[in-house]
């Protein structure tokens, strides 16, 4: 059928003039109840559900719509979407006769927290003549989507440069080895020769030459051995015994840069299930990475911290701080603020705590300085108690 179907309650609406006090009593009753099971359909969404007017004004939100905004119910009547959300207003025109199409927007809230969301306007006009034309906007919260997308571009473009950089430095120890081999030929030759201050000379060349090449064969090496993607080999390791190591290894160089180091990591701290070499090279990488960004007097400051989960340990340095449109692009491969530097380590450091099943953070200010916390998950892991 082609005709408009009539509820009971249609036709009790339709002839409401003829209702007595009672009747007309139970049918608010009725309203009251019909619209309260409404209501509870819509805040049991995970999606926000907002009725605006023309004018983006508010009409009605549901629970969602408010946690998504930041606003309360009390709040969020009457307010204006396009002042909540700037630069959304899409072109709703009233006069129109032919159906507004389905605006699909993404944008980033700030408040109450930072929140990508995806947004859906359905233009439709109410029952009746000169019924206002009204929309539907339904929020979806696709922060975590985003991320895992994002990631998983990341990765895939990082496991490539890893892949190209691993071949390029493979290709490089063949002609390293072929100087060594050379350069040895040419020294037993030196030898046979009548000593002489030139002969001198040049033997002194010649092992200049030879450490060089070894120190060039250490770099690559090393570079391969931190870079390439090896499952950790877990044990029950202790952070600041492996943390010790790591500051005894660039004890000359921090008295060499003139910078203080105060590290807080009691030995009661939790153990943790972790590579210990690779933990190494994560320590490294920030250390070298904090050393490099302060001026001689710069101070260092490690802190760590535990609850039952997880532990932390805490980098801190007074260097000159990174910019803000900086920080989202530090972990990328060969992005780097440094002269000379190889935009290698956080991206190995983040590559290594995600294999342990921890995270990397970073905050900092320019001109006060930068903080990178690693959480990794504790050994002994204990069970919270709900209550």
């Amino acid at each position: 059928m082609a005709g408009k179907k009539h509820t009971s309650l249609d036709r009790v609406l339709g002839r409401l003039d003829a209702l007595d006090s009672v009747n007309l009593a139970n049918l608010v009753q009725r309203l009251a109840r019909e619209r309260g099971l409404f209501e509870e359909i819509f805040n049991t969404l995970q999606e926000g559900v907002l009725v605006i007017d023309p004018d983006g004004t508010v009409e009605y939100a549901n629970a969602a719509a408010q946690r998504l905004i930041g606003l309360g119910d009390d709040e969020i009547a009457g307010q204006t979407l396009w002042r909540l959300v700037p630069g959304l207003r899409p072109s709703l025109d009233e006069n129109s006769k032919t159906a507004q199409p389905v605006f699909a927007h993404e944008f980033e809230l700030t408040y109450p927290e930072p929140r990508t969301v995806r947004l859906y306007m359905v233009p439709f006009r109410g029952e009746g003549r000169g019924a206002s034309k009204r929309s539907v906007v339904i929020l979806t919260d696709i922060t975590r989507e985003k991320q895992t997308t994002e990631r998983r571009i990341e990765d895939e473009r990082t496991s490539s440069v890893l892949l190209l950089a691993a071949g390029v430095a493979h290709e490089l120890g063949n002609p390293l080895n072929s100087l060594t081999i050379h350069l040895q030929l040419i020294e037993r030759k030196l030898k046979k020769l009548k000593a002489s201050k030139e002969s001198e000379s040049l033997a002194e060349s010649i092992r200049v030459c030879r450490d060089e090449v070894a120190r060039l064969d250490g770099i690559i090496s090393n570079f391969l051995e931190a870079i390439r993607p090896q499952p950790p080999d877990l044990a029950e390791t202790n952070l600041p015994d492996v943390l010790a190591e790591v500051l005894r290894f660039q004890q000359r160089e921090i008295a060499a840069r003139g910078i203080t180091v105060d590290a807080e990591t009691p030995a009661t701290l939790p153990a943790v299930m972790a590579d210990r070499q690779q933990l190494k090279q994560v320590f490294f990488n920030l250390t070298k990475n904090a050393l490099e960004a302060m001026q001689p007097g710069g101070k260092l400051k490690i802190k760590s911290r535990a609850d039952d989960d997880s532990v932390f340990l805490l980098f801190g340095d007074s260097g000159a701080g990174i910019k803000p449109d900086e920080i989202g692009r530090l972990f990328q491969p060969y992005h780097t603020t440094k002269p000379g530097g190889h935009g290698l380590g956080l991206m190995i450091v983040q590559r290594i705590m995600r294999e342990h099943g921890g995270q990397v953070g970073l905050e900092s200010k320019e001109g006060i300085g930068t903080v990178v916390t690693l959480q990794l998950p504790r050994k002994d892991r204990r069970v919270r108690m709900l209550r």
